[in-house]
């Protein structure tokens, strides 16, 4: 059982699918439709770290964009023509329907929500529309604001400074392992989204805990 003030969740692969744009197309993508948007999203956060390191900022959409245009030039059986159709579904993404169920149930345990996201604020804005779930959420928190992407510290404080609260009342909840390690870091109150069953990593920074999706979460808030 996590005793948290906030629930603050990571938006891309957490809360919203990322590879739903390249589902809606996958007929016309052809048969190199999952490998193109495997390269799309490590390069789309390959981009967010190496910038960072180097002491750079550029926001998340135009990173989605120049990823997306890597994606095409390794993956040339992919229509190009797909471009501008593409980073329009990527506005929309299709939330899990485990996290259309999660919410609701921990917003009626009286904690508060939030998302913490690499993602540009007009990608949020879209994303949370699209999925119906804007009234459930106390913030929508962007990278943008302080000009750096996870997991630098900095990031997990928009958090902390929103809420008034402290590091360890913040259960942080992410698909990403190294985004839980970043977390962790923070002394927030972490737990794993293993979607895809990874292997585990990071030992001096683990999770409070694993779980496989969304599903039971509200039963580990008190």
């Amino acid at each position: 059982m996590i005793n948290a003030r906030a629930y603050v969740f990571d938006a891309y692969g957490t809360l919203f699918d990322v590879h739903a744009a390249i589902a809606r197309h996958r007929a016309d993508a052809g048969p190199d439709a999952e490998r193109f948007s495997e390269i799309w999203r490590s390069k789309q956060l390959e981009y967010t770290w190496t910038l960072t390191l180097a002491g750079r900022y550029v926001d998340f959409w135009t990173l989605t964009e120049r990823a997306l245009d890597y994606a095409f030039a390794r993956v040339p059986s992919v229509d190009r023509t797909l471009h501008p159709r593409l980073l329009e579904a990527y506005l929309k993404l299709d939330a899990f329907p485990d996290a259309r169920a999660a919410l609701p149930g921990l917003k009626a345990r009286g904690v508060r929500l939030a998302i913490l996201s690499n993602g540009a604020p007009r990608m949020l804005t879209a994303a949370v529309e699209a999925a119906g779930i804007a009234a459930l959420l106390d913030a929508v928190l962007s990278v943008d604001a302080v000009r750096l992407y996870k997991p630098r510290p900095e990031v997990y404080a928009l958090v902390t400074d929103a809420f008034a609260c402290k590091p360890e009342e913040v259960a942080f909840v992410s698909s990403n392992r190294w985004d839980v390690m970043g977390a962790a870091a923070f002394g927030f109150r972490p737990l794993w989204v293993n979607r895809a069953k990874m292997p585990e990593e990071y030992a001096e920074l683990p999770p409070v805990q694993a779980i496989a999706d969304l599903g039971g979460l509200a039963s580990l808030a008190l």
